[in-house]
């Protein structure tokens, strides 16, 4: 992921960005850009997603969502689009709407070579400035996957996982994915 340009960034200027297949994502008002996801990355997020939808909907939990979808936090951070995001029912969106205002209650990023910064850093500032109750940060090179909940405003690291080990989650009591099921062996 790239940082573009050192103007201030809004929602209007994003809206005439052409629809080229790279995702535009609005950060504190800078403007970054990704290129369409490598394979693994697809796979993990996949994986998550199927995992993470079946899991939602046998409990009646909410929605799950995968990019690109809009998410706006704040006014000078919107649009962003996780890879892939949880809703609770009692927050879901309208239906017909195009993107989400507010907080989803979970994102995941999958790292690929061009989001390792921003997803470690820039994303994870804004998911905690937002107070976005957990974020996932999901490595395919390494197989890992790091869990962060907030708490007292500040992400504190829930887990790091890797191999057989069992990812848990705060947010969504009772889900448990086996790590390396997650990652193209």
């Amino acid at each position: 992921m790239t940082q573009l340009a050192t103007k201030i960034w809004t929602y209007d200027d994003y809206l005439t960005l052409p629809d080229d297949g790279n995702r535009y994502e609005i950060i504190e008002g800078e403007l970054y850009v990704s290129p369409a996801p490598n394979t693994d990355h697809q796979y993990s997020s996949g994986e998550l997603h199927f995992v993470l939808k079946e899991f939602v909907r046998r409990n009646q939990l909410g929605v799950v969502y995968y990019a690109p979808y809009e998410v706006h936090l704040s006014e000078d951070t919107r649009p962003v689009q996780p890879d892939l995001l949880f809703i609770r029912a009692d927050n879901e969106p309208q239906g017909g709407t195009s993107y989400f205002v507010g907080i989803p209650d979970l994102v995941i990023e999958i790292l690929s070579k061009s989001s390792i910064r921003t997803d470690n850093n820039t994303k994870f500032n804004a998911y905690e400035k937002a107070g976005i109750p957990e974020y996932w940060i999901v490595d395919p090179k390494a197989h890992t996957v790091r869990v962060f909940v907030l708490e007292a405003g500040i992400y504190q690291v829930w887990g790091e996982y890797g191999g057989e080990e069992v990812i848990t989650s705060k947010v969504l009591a009772g889900l448990e994915i086996v790590t390396n099921t997650l990652f193209k062996q």
